[in-house]
């Protein structure tokens, strides 16, 4: 296999080797198989910026629906046209890199890997890595400064950190009529009693003492996807068109979230009935996406929960348990900027011994808020938390 010499790439060479890398990159990345550039998709793609008073921005626009109810027979219309209502979300954008550097051309030479081949895989893997964890940080509300399994991040230098990002202040704890959570003696999902309980420190305190807590055996089942998609509806949460009009919505599960659900006898009914029978059924060819009454359920290691915590009586009151946020979502819920190509710069050390290669990618993740007329309060537009105990 022929190394790629970056030193003698041409500018047009250069950009298709780097669009290779982001299509490689965007492959590997499970966030970026929801995502499209218009309002019908699960993550919306900002691809141009928009020039305002204020600079150059990347925009994102939710409209609002109508609320008149128009002129009936012959009565005048004109005078009493309604104003379409609309919000533009501002998406913060920065910059994210990653490098790979050789030891040495003696290392290169006793090594049967192309350095650069397999450093651009890398490289993509992880930056589609990171972005997956961030945008799911961002749909549940919970800081950068955590990882996705609840842990804290440990604190590198300035600028070595996630939570350095300029998007990372505009993470934001899921609205009131966002919230929910599990209950286990029936099929219902429950309203947060205090929706600070999701809030920004990460906790999932509805595994916290209180007077309306979860309690362990409230675990996701069959029933709570079907309430959550009734609730979805009700609240106004736009789900993604599809054939014949259908509204479908994504739900996003930890692998031990999809473990409950598995083992819940409703669910393992509807899912066997559902498909075809024998070999080919999803739920025995292990698929990681299950259609459920029009909701798509797919699991993935991402998903937020508490697992890397540790109990302390301090803040779960001594009623700590494993718990992981489930997300419903419909059309809007995550908007990407996703602003040109990655630059890749190829330097050498040493006087020529040593090889380094570098990848970066200028990007946001925002959640889009928006004053709801149903509610009367600022909510996410466009996904419910809810969590579960697992």
């Amino acid at each position: 296999m022929a190394n790629t010499n970056f030193a003698a790439l041409t500018t047009a060479q250069l950009q298709t080797w780097s669009r290779d890398f982001w299509k490689v990159a965007r492959n590997m990345s499970f966030i970026n198989q929801f995502a499209g550039t218009g309002s019908n998709a699960m993550v919306q793609r900002i691809t141009e910026l928009t020039k305002s008073e204020k600079g150059t921005k990347a925009n994102l626009t939710l409209l609002a629906d109508m609320t008149g109810d128009g002129t009936v027979g012959d009565f005048t219309l004109e005078g009493s046209e309604e104003a379409l209502r609309s919000f533009d979300i501002s998406i913060q954008m920065d910059q994210l890199r990653f490098a790979n550097r050789l030891s040495g051309r003696l290392a290169d030479q006793k090594s049967v890997v192309n350095f650069r081949e397999q450093s651009r895989d890398a490289l993509a893997y992880a930056m589609a890595d990171r972005i997956d964890q961030l945008a799911f940080l961002t749909l549940a509300g919970i800081p950068y400064t955590q990882k996705n399994n609840g842990a804290a991040r440990s604190v590198q230098g300035t600028g070595q950190n996630l939570g350095d990002l300029e998007f990372a202040s505009d993470v934001t704890a899921p609205t009131v009529n966002r919230a929910v959570r599990t209950d286990g003696s029936g099929t219902a999902v429950r309203n947060l009693i205090d929706v600070s309980d999701t809030s920004l420190s990460g906790n999932f305190a509805e595994a916290q003492s209180g007077s309306d807590d979860m309690v362990s055996t409230d675990k996701l089942s069959y029933g709570h996807i079907v309430e959550l998609k009734a609730l979805a509806k009700e609240r106004y949460l736009r789900g993604i068109r599809g054939a014949g009009n259908e509204e479908v919505y994504h739900m996003f599960v930890h692998p031990r979230q999809m473990a409950d659900l598995k083992l819940d006898t409703d669910f393992l009914t509807a899912v066997r009935n559902a498909g075809t029978r024998g070999p080919s059924n999803p739920f025995f060819t292990g698929h990681n996406g299950l259609m459920v009454d029009g909701v798509m359920v797919h699991e993935f290691r991402h998903i937020p929960t508490n697992l890397g915590q540790t109990a302390d009586t301090n803040v779960h009151g001594g009623n700590h348990f494993d718990a992981a946020a489930a997300l419903f979502c419909g059309a809007q819920a995550l908007a990407m900027a996703d602003i040109g190509l990655p630059e890749v710069v190829e330097e050498t050390f040493d006087y020529g011994n040593q090889h380094g290669i570098s990848i970066g990618k200028i990007f946001g993740l925002k959640k889009p808020v928006y004053r709801s007329d149903h509610h009367g309060s600022n909510e996410d537009f466009g996904v419910i938390r809810c969590d579960t105990a697992i």
